[in-house]
């Protein structure tokens, strides 16, 4: 289907209700929960749950009983709602790396000063600004134009949401069954414990013939979901890397690294305290000398930094292909600027915020970075190169950002990735004006963590456009929610970092003074990112892992494979990307079937297949159970309950610890084959709605 001929759900003429007093409330509701939530689980471990599929299913569920909202007003509270989750995100990715920069002459980290609430309320506001208005003129080249060609897998399952639960009768059925399958099953994985959460396999260190390689996944609804919605070909690339990375590179890296060479190596990223304590990555044991698991250590210490340097070579080199596009995209935007008084006839449908906005919010955004004084630097001239390096990286990063999410969706965007290549790069630019050591630390993650929240938020704006596209929204009207959901939820996301923040009494007579970087929150994202700041400010980095990672990327590109999707999965765990390519396995066998019967359907009838509609609920399903039990874990009385019912240590010693996680297996191969026989089953004709 060609993205000219697309027709929207709502038609760009029907005058509707949708950017309402009651539709942003709700939204900012929803943003605060989910934005808090996210706080929690990316701190606790590094982990974040998409937040737009979840609040579409709340709005349609709660919204169009109590509130009687359109299609449109549940899109503009997804689309305000899902901008806390992502600016929670990349708040917490980064700027707790203010408490891990090196130690002054009074042994405090030189960016302590900058972890309060002010800092980090402004930091989150503007990134969160950045994100979208980088956005406002790739709408059209990256939304519109490649309709066909980007998937955006959560904002197109969002969009199969709200028109499922406008359409009601088996349209909404099959999305609501997926949902009921998924929450039934996050329940006995994630409460009760009867699955297993990421069964795995790996072979022992002392196999002389593949020590230490893991097979392992994080088999949940949402994954197998996603994998679906994104199909077999870009699932299988993603999972490749996965392969290079975990079966190839580390039982290599294992068979010729010694053990304390690797937790030295942690010790040197800040994962591992010293050589005499034990824990950290993999399980480092002081006596025996010897780590519980070398497949993890090895990754932290290595691979994770390879991972790196192939996505940040992958995003620069889709960037080069995708110069002519971007170029148009502007063009098309700066061409807007001279239609001053043809607002009528554009259609509602292709509305945006003026480009106008963009270059003035722009230099805004500079300005306000140079003369605040909240934000580190020693001078305004200082201060105006942070905000000019923020805006470059940004709109660099917010269409890399963009295209990734739009390939593998917003679940598996690998911002760190994208923020570690923003460091590298404003570390360089630092060391060659000569601005090195302590002092210049907090400036470099300023920009790092300006850039990685407003990557986040991009990639969630880029999920909310495309649903706003398929449904048929305004999306000026989207870009105001945007712009407002992005403020209002970091107001509640600094106050939550410093509620978690607060050691407690126990700590706080040992002397602790941040709960964070404690076993309790140890934010692995945030103390990477400071590592990487001290680490090449001090000239102290091992590039040669990065460059390997650089040309990973380069050889994919030369042999006709697309490095960015393969660069992901070479940086994600295997955990991640395994589950996602059995999902799209499964899509790729439904779609053998139906070539073979001689079944073919338009491009309208395949997005609201019962396989795409139940995979659509798998994913929402997921998501939501993770997020409950995120909310409920805070408080340590219900922690302390859900424990009580937790059946992993009877299973375990009923079954054996192979047989649990065999157990687990087979109830994600029951929720499989599931998916198959719905996806499998005759759709129903949109014609005959």
């Amino acid at each position: 289907m060609s993205s000219t001929k697309f027709k929207p759900f709502v038609a760009p003429e029907v005058k509707m209700k949708e950017l309402t007093l009651k539709s942003i409330l709700l939204g900012c509701i929803a943003g605060v929960i989910f934005g808090a939530a996210t706080v929690y689980l990316a701190l606790k471990a590094g982990l974040t749950v998409s937040a737009s599929i979840p609040i579409a299913v709340i709005a349609i569920t709660l919204g169009r009983k109590f509130f009687k909202t359109t299609i449109l007003e549940n899109n503009i509270i997804q689309t305000t709602g899902s901008a806390g989750e992502s600016i929670a995100a990349g708040v917490v990715f980064t700027l707790p790396g203010f408490l891990f920069l090196s130690a002054n002459e009074l042994g405090v980290s030189t960016g302590e000063a900058y972890f309060d609430y002010v800092t980090i309320l402004i930091l989150a506001i503007f990134g969160g600004i950045l994100g979208t208005l980088m956005m406002i003129p790739l709408r059209r080249s990256l939304i519109v134009k490649e309709h066909d060609t980007l998937p955006y897998p959560e904002g197109t399952a969002c969009g199969s949401v709200l028109k499922a639960g406008e359409k009601g009768g088996e349209f909404a059925k099959t999305a609501f069954l997926g949902l009921g399958f998924a929450l039934a099953y996050a329940l006995l994985q994630k409460v009760l414990h009867v699955i297993a959460e990421v069964p795995t396999f790996m072979t022992r260190q002392a196999n002389k013939i593949f020590p230490s390689a893991k097979v392992s996944g994080e088999i949940t609804p949402e994954y197998l979901g996603v994998g679906y919605i994104i199909g077999p070909r870009i699932a299988g690339v993603l999972v490749a890397g996965g392969v290079l990375a975990w079966l190839c590179l580390i039982p290599l890296l294992a068979s010729l690294i010694p053990g304390e060479v690797i937790a030295a190596q942690l010790v040197k990223l800040g994962m591992l305290a010293d050589l005499n304590t034990a824990g950290g990555s993999g399980g480092w044991d002081p006596a025996t000398r010897t780590f519980g698991d070398y497949s993890s250590a090895i990754y932290q210490a290595y691979v994770k930094q390879i991972g790196a340097g192939a996505v940040a070579a992958g995003g620069f080199i889709t960037l080069l292909k995708t110069i002519p596009t971007i170029v148009s995209s502007f063009r098309d935007s700066l061409g807007s600027l001279k239609e001053k008084n043809q607002a009528n006839a554009v259609p509602r449908t292709e509305k945006d915020i003026s480009f106008k906005v963009v270059i003035f919010g722009s230099i805004a955004l500079i300005l306000l970075m140079a003369f605040l004084p909240q934000l580190p630097g020693d001078s305004i001239w200082n201060k105006l190169l942070i905000g000019l390096l923020v805006v470059i990286f940004g709109a660099f990063f917010v269409t890399v950002s963009s295209r990734i999410v739009g390939l593998i969706g917003s679940s598996n965007n690998p911002i760190s990735g994208m923020t570690i290549a923003t460091i590298m790069g404003t570390c360089l630019i630092f060391i060659s004006v000569g601005w090195t050591g302590k002092v210049f630390e907090p400036m470099a993650l300023v920009v790092g963590g300006m850039i990685c929240i407003a990557a986040a938020n991009a990639g969630a704006t880029s999920q909310d456009l495309k649903s706003g596209y398929i449904v048929g929204a305004t999306p000026k009207n989207q870009q105001i929610a945007l712009f407002i959901g992005a403020i209002v939820s970091s107001l509640v996301i600094g106050w939550t970092v410093h509620i978690l923040d607060t050691p407690t009494a126990e700590m706080a007579a040992q002397g602790i003074k941040h709960a964070i970087g404690t076993e309790k929150y140890a934010a692995p994202q945030a103390t990477l990112m400071a590592t990487l700041v001290k680490g090449i400010l001090s000239f102290n980095l091992d590039w040669q892992f990065v460059l390997v990672g650089v040309f990973i990327a380069i050889t994919l590109e030369l042999c006709g494979v697309k490095s960015l999707s393969f660069a992901v999965g070479a940086y994600l765990p295997l955990a991640t990307t395994l589950p996602i390519f059995i999902g799209g396995a499964i899509r790729g066998l439904v779609e053998w079937k139906q070539k073979r019967s001689g079944v073919q359907l338009s491009a309208e009838e395949e997005e609201l297949g019962k396989g795409n509609l139940f995979a659509t609920g798998l994913v929402a399903g997921g998501a939501v159970a993770g997020v409950i039990v995120a909310i409920l874990s805070v408080n340590d009385n219900v922690a302390g309950g859900l424990a009580k019912v937790n059946a992993e240590h009877g299973l375990s010693r009923f079954l054996g610890s192979g047989g649990y996680q065999l157990l687990g297996v087979l109830f994600f191969a029951v929720m499989g084959y599931t998916l198959y026989r719905i996806g499998r089953q005759k759709q129903t004709s949109i014609d005959k709605l």
